[in-house]
């Protein structure tokens, strides 16, 4: 979705209206989303098979009920992450922020230094905020509703508490208040290249090519192995793209490694151990009485019992 089409097409109709503009970039925000998420799930969970498991980083799949409390909550981060786009988009049609549409005037190497100063900046801010949200009991009452997805999919990128999510998305409010930029570049750096590699890292499963022992980049076993051992006060792997993050503060986990290379090297992915596995029936997701009647996942994160609803 293009917001230079869109101002384009509209004028300033919409950016003029803060509220449709934000319930706009909600709905497209939810279908985008929606998709993202829900074509790998589709692929890698509902009907998986032998192949795939092998790159599993958790054998075991997570309950229908959890994906449930992953959607509800991932639905509720939608509507918090559109606020700062749509109030930025509303800043630049009142010419109060810097965001310009096309070349603004300025040559392509300013256009590639901003993609590197958004993508290495916005990384090392989401580092600063998560690892604050481990070592830090207020943002920690904050954080740990989204450490009940011990085992999550992806569905669980945005599947957090609205402080959380609005803290997140202030740089696309914030940067075009300091630095000129395309609206779309930036959109586009928060909608997919954000949103698409934390798809990846909720996956649940590992790339073949990317191996969790490279030493740069965070691979989906990272961030899994946040989710499943980081609790208050231990903030293991809070980075998202850069390793080097947690590599300066001492925040990597040093213990065995049970990424799904190791777990196969050490003959824990036979095909024997795969037909014991457990194949949860997903497709009651698509059932309304499911959504309805279905309680509220409550269990343990960090030692304090919270609930999804």
């Amino acid at each position: 979705m293009s917001l230079c089409l869109a101002q384009a097409y509209f004028g300033n109709a919409i950016g003029e209206n803060l509220f449709l503009t934000w319930l706009l970039i909600t709905i497209g925000a939810t279908v985008f989303t929606l998709l993202m998420s829900g074509i790998l799930f589709r692929i890698y969970y509902m009907n998986p098979t032998y192949e795939q498991w092998r790159y599993k980083i958790n054998p075991k799949y997570p309950t229908p009920q959890m994906v449930r409390s992953e959607i509800l909550l991932m639905l509720q981060g939608v509507v918090v992450a559109a606020f700062c786009p749509a109030l930025s988009f509303y800043l630049s049609t009142r010419h109060l922020s810097n965001t310009f549409c096309g070349s603004g005037g300025y040559s392509w190497q300013y256009h590639v230094m901003c993609f590197f100063i958004l993508w290495i900046g916005t990384d090392l801010f989401e580092w600063a905020y998560h690892y604050t949200g481990h070592v830090t009991k207020f943002f920690w009452n904050i954080h740990k509703y989204h450490h009940i997805f011990y085992n999550p999919s992806p569905f669980a990128v945005i599947a957090d508490e609205w402080v959380d999510q609005f803290a997140r998305t202030t740089p696309v409010l914030v940067i075009p208040l300091l630095l000129p930029v395309n609206l779309d570049l930036l959109w586009a750096i928060f909608s997919f290249f954000f949103y698409g590699y934390g798809v990846y890292l909720h996956w649940g499963f590992e790339f073949s090519f990317l191996s969790a022992h490279n030493p740069f980049i965070n691979s989906s076993y990272q961030h899994f192995c946040h989710h499943a051992v980081s609790i208050m006060n231990k903030p293991y792997h809070t980075g998202f793209f850069f390793k080097i993050w947690d590599q300066l503060a001492g925040s990597v986990y040093d213990k065995t490694c049970f990424c799904s290379q190791c777990a196969r090297e050490k003959g824990e992915r036979t095909r024997e151990l795969w037909e014991k596995v457990e194949k949860p029936d997903y497709s009651v997701l698509l059932s309304p009485s499911f959504w309805w009647k279905t309680p509220a996942v409550s269990i343990s994160a960090g030692g304090k019992k919270v609930s999804t609803n």
